[in-house]
């Protein structure tokens, strides 16, 4: 007895009309295969590791909402720096947590050749030669009020506080500091930051910009960690980026380039993906993400209640980041990560 093949209904197709001989599964169905064609991949040189510096000896300090991450005395720096080279992690960005007492109005402590940070980068310099070092020369953790600059009068006076960076940003040269990265997103700052070190003989020392720095709810670890949570007046909206934008963001990051910035950064990362893409069509300048404080927090946090795998939304989110064009993310992860790239 002859098989009867039901009739189709009139104006359908099935699976092989649609997609002719192309099944894209073909290319997913095993493990090696999924490897052979991946288009993204994370490597440790793409990692900066950024840690918060303190003075004393021998100190480790926890900070309650970043788990895993310490405030370091430099002696303890200096071992975590020869644990990044070891690793093979290329860069790492210090930031300072000031006594309070050499906090002030204008942040003058930025100033001492031989403030903590600027000890940091020298003893780390001399103990571990080939590993890059990157410093801030924003005025937010010298400050008795938190913010990112001279404070006059309720106001974050812009000229008076780019002349106090870019005499920080030679001093932190001096001390061995191979990047400088002002975060401070005063108008005209990298174009004073690139002449007074060239003027100081230190035309070799980059500057990456914080082209793209948003005034964001994702800083509130970070501001715990530098000391800053609670000194804070007001908020930063007046010279950090409105998150709504994205063209004023083009705009930041072209004048940057112009007045003489080697490299972009946008700051946070995930909420941004979308910036980091236009910058990198745009300009097509080496271009780097900082997955800050809050995002770092959301999925330690997440991870400790057993709501996500900890180690693969981490190792998702930052591959999230090159998929998006980053040349390069600062992120506290970048010890576990290399280990896990390393295994």
């Amino acid at each position: 007895m002859n098989k009867v093949t039901p009739a189709k209904p009139a104006g359908t197709r099935n699976v092989d009309e649609i997609t002719g001989s192309r099944r894209l599964r073909r290319m997913r169905k095993a493990d090696w295969s999924r490897r052979l064609v991946r288009e993204t991949r994370l490597t440790v040189d793409d990692l900066i590791w950024p840690i918060f510096i303190v003075e004393g000896n021998d100190l480790r300090v926890p900070i309650d909402a970043m788990s895993g991450v310490f405030r370091l005395s430099v002696d303890q720096a200096v071992r975590e720096a020869e644990r990044a080279a070891g690793l093979g992690i290329p860069a790492i960005a210090t930031f300072p947590n000031v006594e309070l007492s050499l906090r002030d109005q204008t942040g003058s402590n930025i100033l001492d050749p031989d403030n903590v940070i600027n000890k940091a980068t020298r003893a780390i310099k001399e103990a571990v030669p080939e590993i890059g070092i990157i410093t801030d020369a924003a005025l937010d953790p010298f400050t008795s009020h938190g913010h990112d600059g001279i404070l006059r009068e309720g106001i974050i006076v812009n000229d008076e506080t780019v002349e106090q960076v870019a005499a920080a940003a030679v001093l932190q040269a001096a001390a061995g500091s191979d990047i400088i990265a002002p975060s401070d997103m005063m108008d005209g700052r990298i174009g004073a930051i690139r002449d007074a070190l060239d003027a100081n003989g230190f035309q070799d020392v980059a500057i990456m910009s914080y082209a793209t720095k948003f005034a964001s709810a994702f800083y509130g670890p970070y501001r715990d960690a530098i000391g800053t949570a609670g000194l804070l007046k007001g908020d930063k909206k007046t010279y950090y980026l409105d998150h709504a934008n994205t063209d004023e963001a083009i705009r930041e990051a072209e004048q940057d380039l112009a007045e003489g910035a080697d490299m972009l950064m946008v700051k946070p990362g995930l909420p941004y993906l979308d910036i980091i893409r236009r910058l990198k069509d745009e300009f097509a300048i080496p271009t780097f993400a900082y997955q800050v404080s809050g995002e770092y927090a959301m999925i330690k946090a997440a991870a400790a209640n057993g709501w996500i795998d900890g180690d693969k939304a981490m190792l998702e989110s930052l591959l999230a980041f090159k998929r998006a064009g980053c040349d390069g993310i600062l992120t506290y992860f970048a010890p576990q990560v290399a280990e896990m790239l390393k295994a």
